[in-house]
Parts: structure tokens; sequence; C-alpha cells
């Protein structure tokens, strides 16, 4: 595709957007190969779940790009947005931030130390519970995750510049349904 300029520079996303299905892509070479090595199989899946992955890791790249560009990893961006929907003070207990980044108390132990060590946020005693803790923003983890998440939003919308707002729609509605299904 060709560069669109954001934040100053020019980026190319290689999952640029067509509702023209006329190259075989990567997929389609790996769908071929196991059709011809495993007939007895139906692969039909990986049509699905192949380009997902695909376009997961593309698109994981594209967004750490912002991330990188505040300083952060994909993992200090989650924990400073969940400090920061928690509204002010902008503070959670660590086992809350766990369960609103989906990772184990050990993970955001050891981000929280990064984000420590950056002056980002700042842990201290509860004051309803003296045995636990409390986690927050700093002013400097305040003004960071301000700007890394309006930069974020901005990335996400260059993203999807490209899909049309049925198209959209459609994808938004399957994925939540998909979702929303028990593991």
């Amino acid at each position: 595709g060709s560069p669109i300029r954001f934040h100053g520079r020019d980026y190319t996303f290689l999952g640029r957007y067509s509702d023209r299905m006329t190259a075989a892509d990567h997929v389609d070479g790996l769908l071929a190969e196991w059709a011809r090595e495993r007939p007895e199989i139906d692969v039909s899946p990986i049509q699905v779940i192949g380009r997902l992955h695909r376009l997961a890791m593309r698109l994981t790249a594209e967004l750490e790009i912002v991330f990188r560009e505040h300083g952060l990893s994909e993992g200090d961006f989650e924990v400073l947005s969940a400090l920061r929907r928690a509204g002010a003070p902008f503070e959670r207990r660590p086992s809350d931030i766990a369960e609103h980044t989906m990772v184990t108390t050990g993970a955001v132990s050891k981000r929280l130390d990064r984000l420590e060590a950056a002056g980002l946020v700042h842990r201290r005693a509860s004051e309803v519970d003296g045995r636990g803790r409390v986690v927050a923003l700093t002013p400097e983890g305040l003004r960071v995750i301000d700007a890394a998440f309006a930069d974020h939003v901005a990335n996400e919308a260059r993203l999807l510049a490209s899909v049309p707002p049925a198209d959209r729609a459609a994808l938004e509605r399957i994925l939540r349904g998909w979702i929303a299904e028990p593991a």
C-alpha cells in the first residue's frame, strides 16, 4: 500500500484492506499444500484462523510503534490504561490491575517495577487494608498515558481507514459474537 502520514512519519501498513479477493495470499498457499498432503482433513478453518492470526501479528507490530514512541511496551500501556480508566485518583490494587489487563499478578508486579522505576506509577499502603497495596499514576504517568492513548486511538483509526463502514460494523458484530462464546 501507499504510505500514510501519521505523527510526522510515513507508514505503510502491509495489511491493507481490500474487498476484492483477486490475488492468492500466503494462507491460500498453506491451504493448497495441506490439501495436497492431507486431503482427508478439512483445512477450511485455516481460511479464517490463519488470516486472523497473520493479521493480529501485523496489527500488533503496528500498534507497538506508537507504544515505543512513548517509551512504553504493550504491557506498560495496558497497566497505565487500567489505572487511567479507574478515574481520579487513578489508582487500583495490583489484583484489580491484573483483572483489567488479563495477566497474572506476577506479570503485573514486573510491569509495575518497570513503571515505578520510570516514575510513571507509585505504590503505597492501602488506607482500607493496611496489608494491601495500591498503585497510582504519578503526574508524569498521567501525562504519558493521556498522550499515548490519544496517539493509540489515532493509530487504530489509521489502521481501519481503508475498511468501509459497513464492513467494519459487520466485522465488529462477528467478533463481538465470537468473543462472547464460552471458551
